[in-house]
């Protein structure tokens, strides 16, 4: 109780200087702020919290949670000069929604598993939003990746999905075997189409390993992105770039630097998921 209370009041501390830097005689760049700009500095700091949560850095993750929460308060505060709401308000939601959508847990109502949870807390959903799908709701501003999966993960709390990854993984081989077609035909409407199916089956394989693809892809991106500076840096030493370099060896030095980091993970260290080197 004693660490909640702490929270709390590190909380209100933080509702309080956003509360000086947008009052009278507060920070110009912070008065200037709206809803627009600071919800993409959120969504920015919300990426930036789930890389650092990844990395195995609690520190950094601590810091850009923080940043986030800075973000939230903010946003909060942009809503409350116009009347519209305070932060205590948005507060008081999320805590009475999540006391009322685990009855299992406050309530004394029994559960036959995980997945009685989800199917009860999409069912509460469409009574107390008035939905007519389980596809309402879902936000039109995430990133396409992500909403695929977010798309799976709702219909398949209504038992429309595969009983398991076996027949995620089968629809896949469909997939490029159409994509391979329309490319065959050079249909470019078409090709355009069956990548953006294989895509999406993609995600579905992901869900049924409960991979987040979005999270999986930000990591393969930055993995790419950290081997591709060490080819540059290697052809720096010898006085080269990537321009004056053929393809050929380019690759070279890509494969040894893929090796090298095979080599680094096979080393005794820290159990996996706790940060490290790009390779894999």
């Amino acid at each position: 109780m004693r660490s909640t209370r702490k929270a709390g009041q590190e909380f209100q501390e933080l509702v309080g200087i956003l509360g000086t830097l947008r009052g009278p005689g507060g920070c110009p760049w912070d008065r200037r702020q709206d809803v627009r700009s600071i919800a993409d500095y959120f969504l920015e700091e919300a990426y930036e919290a789930v890389e650092a949560c990844l990395s195995g850095r609690p520190l950094a993750a601590a810091e850009e949670l923080g940043d986030t929460l800075m973000e939230v308060v903010f946003l909060a505060r942009l809503f409350e000069e116009k009347g519209r709401f305070s932060v205590t308000d948005a507060l008081a939601r999320i805590n009475r929604k999540m006391v009322d959508r685990h009855p299992h847990v406050f309530a004394g109502r029994k559960v036959r598993g995980s997945r009685q949870v989800v199917d009860e807390w999409q069912k509460r959903k469409l009574r107390e939003k008035g939905r007519e799908s389980v596809l309402d709701g879902l936000g039109g501003n995430v990133p396409a990746l992500l909403g695929a999966f977010q798309l799976g993960q709702r219909v398949s709390a209504c038992g429309f999905d595969w009983p398991d990854v076996s027949g995620a993984l089968a629809k896949v081989r469909e997939e490029v075997g159409e994509l391979d077609g329309a490319l065959r035909a050079r249909r470019r409407r078409a090709v355009e189409d069956e990548f953006g199916d294989l895509l999406f089956a993609l995600a579905n394989v992901a869900r049924h390993l409960r991979i987040n693809p979005e999270v999986a892809l930000r990591r393969a991106n930055r993995k790419f992105a950290g081997r591709f500076r060490q080819v540059e840096r290697r052809l720096r030493e010898t006085g080269r770039d990537t321009r004056s370099a053929s393809l050929a060896e380019m690759d070279e030095i890509w494969e040894r630097v893929k090796g090298r980091n095979r080599k680094k993970r096979k080393k005794p260290g820290p159990p996996k998921g706790s940060g490290g080197g790009l390779g894999r």
